[in-house]
C-alpha cells in the first residue's frame, strides 16, 4: 500500500501541475474548511440510511441542512437532498474530499461514479485515484477511493459566501436555472465557476448556500481560495490519460441518459446491481428503510407531467367526516372507496391498508405521469398510517353497475358503442403512447369509469406492469381476475399488452349481453362457462344473427341495430383469439371501433383488417 499512496500522491501533484499550465499562478490552496455540501440526487431506491453510510456521516447531520425533508423515513426520489462533509486540502494542490467505499458485488467504477455516489465523482478520478485498472472489477470487501471535490469560497469574488454546494448539473440545467432555483445572480455564479459553460449545461458547479439558520455565512479568509484555484480544480482538456480525471473533471462531465429498467419496490445498491441503472425516477417517495415505498414512472415524450398533491390525513378524515359509511361510495381488491370535496373539487379517496403498497406503488407512478382523457385522473395522495390515492370524482359510477342494475338507468346501445370506444383509446395510449409502456392487467367492467356525459375512462392502476417497447412477452406472478385473463397468461404467466386485448374482448361481450365474464349455466348444479365460450359458440355459425339476439342484453328490448351488434361481436372474437399473436393491438380496436360507429354498411372482421391496411395492427407489428 506504501507503493500505491505514494503513486496516488505523484498523481495528485502531477495533476494539479498540469491544470496549473492552464491558470495563472495561485491555483494552490493552504488549508480546507470544515464544511461543505455535497448535493446527491436521489435516484430509485436510495435513502437516507444508506447515503449516511457513504457520506462518512449521521442522518441527523443530513437532515439538520434539509428542512424540506418532515418525515426521515419517506423522502421524495428524482430531487436532491443537501449531504454535509468536510471540504479538505488534498495535497495542497486542490480542495476535495476522499471517502473510503466498500465495494459490494456487481460494484463497478461506473456505478460506483453515477450511482453510489450520484455523478459526484466521476469514473475518471476513481481509475486515477485507485489501483484497479480501467477494465477490472474492485475485489468485493476492498475499498476504493472517492473524491468529491468541494470550495470553501474566495476572497477575490466576495467575502459574504463561506459555504458552498458541490452541485452536478444534470441534463436540461446550466447555471442560469441554479441561479434562479438559488436565487442568486448568474454573473456571482459565473464568478466563482469560471470555466463552467453557462449555457451548454453540463459539468460540476460551485453553489453559494445558507446554513442551518438560514444565513450565508462569511468567508473565512483563511480558507479561502482564490477564483484561479477554482478554475484549477475545474479545468478541462488537458493531455495524458493518467491526468484527464483531475483536469476535465468539471469541463467535460458526461451522464447516462434516466432509463427506468423496471419496476421493482426494492431500496438498496443491490437492487440496483441486480437490475440495472434505473437512475432519475420523474417523482416519487421512497422509505428509509429496507424498502423503497414509491416509485414514478420516467418522464415520456408529448406528456405534461403534474406533480401530485401530497394531502395530509387530518385534510382528508375532515373531508370524509372521519371516513364515515355515509360517504364511502365502493369497494375494491384493495380497498374502501370514500367521497369528498377537497379544495373546491369533488373527489374520490381510496383507502388502502398497507400490505398493498405494491398496488399503491404502481397506480401512483402510473397516473402521476401518464395523462389522457379516457384515464382517470389523479388528484393526489397520502401516506399516514394508512395509504390514500385521490382521484377526479366521476359522478355516475362503474360499467359493472350500469350493466348489473344497481339502480342505475340502462344504458343505451349507443352509449355502450362510446364506452368501448373511449376505453380502448385509454388503453391504446398506455399500449402505444408511453416509454415504455403499461399493460393494464385487470381490465373489467369495475375498473371503467362513467362520467356524467357517459363517456368512459379506465380506473384503477393498482396491477399495472412497465414493458419496454419491443420486448418479448415477460413471465410474471399471476395478477388480475378469473374469466377475463388469456390462457398464456392464466397458464405460463406470459405478460404483454395482448392480455389487455383478451380482457377488452370479454368486456366487448359483456356490453352485448350485461352478463358477468363467468356464466352459471346451471342454477342448481353450480356449473358455469366463460362468456367467450359462450359467445364463441353462436359467432362459429353460419347466421348467427338468431341465436346472437338470444344473447343480447334484455334490458335492450328492440332498440338496437342486430348489425352493429354482430359486428362487435366479432371484434371481440378477434380479441378472445386463443393465440395472443391473432388478437388485434389496442391501435387497431380504436380504428375498429370508429369504423363500426359510423358505418351503416355491412361488416366484417377480416375484410375490415384487410381492406384498412390494418394486418399489422391485428398482431401489433
Amino acid at each position: 500500500m506504501r507503493v500505491f499512496e505514494l503513486k496516488l500522491a505523484l498523481l495528485l501533484v502531477l495533476a494539479f501541475f498540469c491544470a496549473r499550465r492552464r491558470v495563472e499562478a495561485g491555483a494552490e490552496c493552504s488549508k480546507g474548511c470544515d464544511l461543505a455540501l455535497a448535493s446527491y440526487y436521489l435516484w430509485k431506491g436510495a435513502n437516507l440510511t444508506f447515503i449516511s453510510k457513504v457520506f462518512d456521516t449521521t442522518i441527523k447531520d443530513i437532515l439538520s441542512f434539509n428542512p424540506q425533508i418532515t418525515n426521515k423515513d419517506i423522502i421524495l426520489a428524482g430531487t436532491r437532498i443537501n449531504v454535509p462533509f468536510s471540504c479538505n486540502c488534498i495535497q495542497n494542490k486542490f480542495l476535495g474530499h476522499s471517502f473510503s467505499y466498500k465495494v459490494k458485488s456487481g460494484n463497478t467504477y461506473k456505478r460506483i461514479a453515477e450511482l453510489i455516489y450520484a455523478n459526484l465523482t466521476t469514473l475518471d478520478w476513481l481509475k486515477s485515484s485507485n489501483a484497479y485498472d480501467e477494465n477490472h472489477t474492485p475485489d468485493v470487501s476492498s475499498s476504493v477511493n472517492v473524491i468529491v471535490n468541494c470550495s470553501c469560497g474566495s476572497k477575490s469574488v466576495s467575502k459574504d459566501y463561506g459555504l458552498f454546494l458541490t452541485y452536478p448539473l444534470r441534463p436540461g440545467e446550466n447555471l442560469s436555472s441554479i441561479a434562479n432555483e438559488f436565487e442568486l445572480s448568474s454573473e456571482l455564479l459565473q464568478s466563482y465557476n469560471p470555466t463552467l459553460d453557462s449555457i451548454s449545461g453540463s459539468g460540476l458547479a460551485f453553489v453559494p448556500v445558507k446554513d442551518q439558520s438560514g444565513n450565508y455565512p462569511p468567508l473565512k479568509t483563511s480558507t479561502g481560495i482564490s477564483s484561479r484555484a477554482i478554475a484549477g480544480i475545474s479545468i478541462g482538456g488537458v493531455a495524458g490519460a493518467l491526468f484527464l480525471a483531475f483536469c476535465v473533471y468539471a469541463g467535460v462531465y458526461r451522464r447516462k441518459k434516466v432509463v427506468e429498467a423496471s419496476f421493482l419496490p426494492e431500496a438498496s445498491e443491490d437492487h440496483y446491481i441486480q437490475h440495472g441503472n434505473s437512475l432519475g425516477p420523474a417523482i416519487a417517495l421512497v422509505k428509509n428503510s429496507e424498502s423503497a415505498a414509491l416509485v414514478a414512472a420516467p418522464r415520456v415524450t408529448g406528456i405534461t407531467v403534474d406533480k401530485s398533491v401530497e394531502f395530509s390525513y387530518e385534510e382528508l378524515a375532515k373531508a370524509t367526516n372521519d371516513f364515515s359509511m355515509a360517504n364511502k361510495i365502493g369497494q375494491g381488491g384493495f380497498g374502501a372507496v370514500f367521497y369528498a370535496e377537497l379544495r373546491g373539487e369533488k373527489a374520490a379517496i381510496k383507502k388502502m391498508d398497507m400490505q398493498a403498497s405494491k398496488e399503491f406503488l404502481a397506480e401512483l407512478k402510473v397516473l402521476t405521469h401518464v395523462h389522457h382523457l379516457n384515464l382517470v385522473r389523479l388528484i393526489g395522495y397520502c401516506v399516514e398510517g394508512s395509504l390514500f390515492l385521490v382521484y377526479e370524482y366521476i359522478e355516475n359510477g362503474n360499467l359493472n353497475q350500469h350493466l348489473r342494475g344497481s339502480g342505475k338507468d340502462t344504458l343505451t346501445w349507443s352509449a355502450r358503442m362510446q364506452i368501448a370506444l373511449d376505453s380502448a383509446r385509454g388503453l391504446e395510449y398506455i399500449h402505444e403512447h408511453t416509454v415504455p409502456v403499461y399493460i393494464h392487467r385487470d381490465i373489467k367492467p369495475a375498473n371503467i369509469l362513467i362520467d356524467k356525459n357517459f363517456r368512459a375512462k379506465v380506473a384503477d392502476f393498482g396491477l399495472a406492469k412497465l414493458t419496454e417497447v419491443g420486448s418479448a412477452s415477460v413471465h410474471t406472478r399471476l395478477v388480475g381476475t378469473f374469466g377475463y385473463m388469456p390462457p398464456e397468461y392464466a397458464q405460463y404467466g406470459e405478460v404483454s399488452p395482448k392480455i389487455d386485448v383478451y380482457a377488452f374482448g370479454v368486456v366487448l361481450y359483456e356490453l352485448i349481453s350485461a352478463m358477468e365474464a363467468v356464466v352459471k349455466t346451471n342454477e342448481t348444479i353450480t356449473e358455469s362457462t366463460g362468456l367467450v365460450a359462450l359467445f364463441e359458440e353462436v359467432l362459429r355459425q353460419p347466421d348467427p344473427r338468431e341465436d346472437l339476439q338470444r344473447l343480447v342484453d334484455p334490458r335492450l328490448g328492440d332498440d338496437y341495430p342486430i348489425d352493429s351488434v354482430r359486428k362487435m361481436a366479432r371484434l371481440a372474437r378477434a380479441c378472445t383469439q386463443e393465440n395472443p399473436q391473432l388478437r388485434p393491438s389496442m391501435r387497431a380496436i380504436v380504428v375498429a371501433l370508429m369504423t363500426l360507429s359510423s358505418s351503416t354498411e355491412d361488416w366484417d372482421i377480416g375484410s375490415f383488417y384487410e381492406n384498412q391496411g390494418l394486418d399489422s395492427l391485428m398482431s401489433g407489428r
